[in-house]
């Protein structure tokens, strides 16, 4: 396991870039971010150092990949933003595989936006379930 954090930090570090689609989160988890029309598709490895003491992908991680890929989804469409609120339904523990994420609006408004995001398994079985009020940043 060791090996394997220590892979997920140089991967991190690697780059000093802040920005969508590469920021420190992004390349530490691993995460691929593409987008299919209105909707941004999040994708990681599960790796054991993202795992909670009970031996499953903590929560956490998972929570965080569901609001990365909302926040990119708001940010594609509209421009940067920031997660207002946010719920997370867990339905599944995951052990090991990949983990996807799939955002989707709910309601579109000129500053303010209801988001989703579900999670599913590699076997495509649903993990967990997001909502989220998204309010766009104000352009300095």
């Amino acid at each position: 396991m060791r090996d394997v954090a220590e892979q997920m930090m140089r991967r991190a570090v690697a780059d000093e870039r802040q920005e969508f689609g590469s920021f420190f989160l992004s390349r530490f988890f691993g995460l691929e971010i593409a987008y299919q029309g209105e909707a941004c598709i999040v994708s990681f490895d599960v790796e054991k150092p993202m795992f909670n003491p009970q031996g499953s992908l903590h929560g956490g991680v998972l929570a965080t990949a569901l609001d990365i890929s909302m926040g990119h989804l708001v940010n594609h469409v509209a421009g940067a933003g920031t997660t207002l609120e946010m719920k997370v339904q867990y339905l599944a523990a995951v052990r090991e595989g990949r983990v996807t994420c799939k955002a989707t609006f709910l309601k579109r408004g000129r500053r303010t936006f209801f988001v989703q995001s579900e999670a599913s398994n590699a076997d495509g079985e649903p993990i967990a379930h997001a909502t989220s009020t998204w309010q766009l940043l104000s352009r300095s």
